[in-house]
């Protein structure tokens, strides 16, 4: 059985896309709705922009949404999931490529989504790090014991667990980790606490849009981050999306799951690589490719 994987952010790079752009008629169309629907040209900050107009919140998430989809579009009959996830923001990718979302509900809700993260950030310094060579158990425990708002946010693979909250929470966590064995302790180069208790403001944001907004049924399950497990019903798949920002990107466990469920390949649709890396320290059996023309 073929697993479709969508990138999150931190996929991004200048000249994404363009290849598309220039040689599929379908692709092209896409983009310049895209641009229309955004209201500026995210194709000129894609294609021929500097990696710092790349990294602003409002282009990021919609890049690699824009990325992700459109090649799944391009590929047309090529594209045949059994089962479809995504990292964070790629579960709308997803979304879209096994129908549940159309391509322009897809966009609106990934710009409203990067736009309301933003402006959580804003209310509160927050931070997120990059833990590896912990159980997840012990950094779970450890982040329970430590004072203010730290909470783990993305469970990579085993062995790699990132945390998120408040900058002096997320520090002292850093040197209670270091002190029980981690091989690092990182703080990541991010403007906020993403999927933790403080991006509330967002969640309660995106929540309305979400539910003003049609979701079909779709035409695979998918498997979501805060689930793990396989999903077909739009209504839940609406509550589980509106979860998502305030809770942990549930990633391995995903993965089992989809493996447990008959996933033999993972095909990775978006730029980069990194979730095939991911993939295979999940699961070393199975197969992983990148979607390709």
């Amino acid at each position: 059985m073929n697993a479709y994987i969508f990138p999150g952010q931190g996929a991004q790079f200048v000249g994404m896309g363009l290849d598309l752009y220039e040689n599929h008629p379908l692709a092209q169309e896409l983009f310049e709705r895209a641009n229309d629907v955004l209201g500026f040209s995210i194709t000129d900050v894609m294609f021929e922009g500097t990696p710092d107009d790349l990294k602003q919140t409002k282009v990021t998430q919609p890049a690699i949404f824009l990325h992700s989809v459109i090649l799944s579009k391009v590929l047309g009959d090529q594209f045949s999931p059994d089962m479809v996830a995504g990292h964070s923001l790629g579960e709308f990718s997803a979304l879209v490529a096994n129908g549940t979302l159309d391509f322009e509900d897809g966009l609106k809700l990934v710009s409203q989504r990067a736009l309301a993260m933003q402006k959580a950030c804003e209310i509160k310094p927050s931070t997120m790090a990059a833990v590896l060579g912990l159980a997840d158990e012990v950094v779970e425990e450890i982040c329970g014991s430590t004072d203010g708002i730290v909470v783990p946010a993305n469970y990579n693979c085993p062995g790699q667990l990132v945390i998120s909250g408040e900058i002096e929470a997320v520090n002292a966590a850093c040197e209670k980790l270091k002190e029980a064995g981690a091989r690092r302790a990182l703080l990541l180069p991010v403007g906020g606490a993403f999927h933790s208790p403080l991006m509330e403001p967002a969640r309660e944001e995106l929540a309305a849009a979400i539910e003003a907004t049609n979701f079909s049924e779709p035409s695979c399950p998918i498997y979501q981050n805060v689930t793990t497990t396989a999903v077909t019903s739009a209504d839940e798949i609406k509550k589980n999306l509106i979860l998502q920002l305030t809770a942990p990107v549930k990633w391995t466990q995903s993965v089992q799951n989809m493996v447990k469920d008959g996933a033999k390949t993972f095909t990775e649709v978006g730029p980069g690589k990194v979730l095939q890396g991911l993939v295979r320290k999940i699961e070393s059996d199975v197969e992983t490719a990148s979607a390709a023309l």
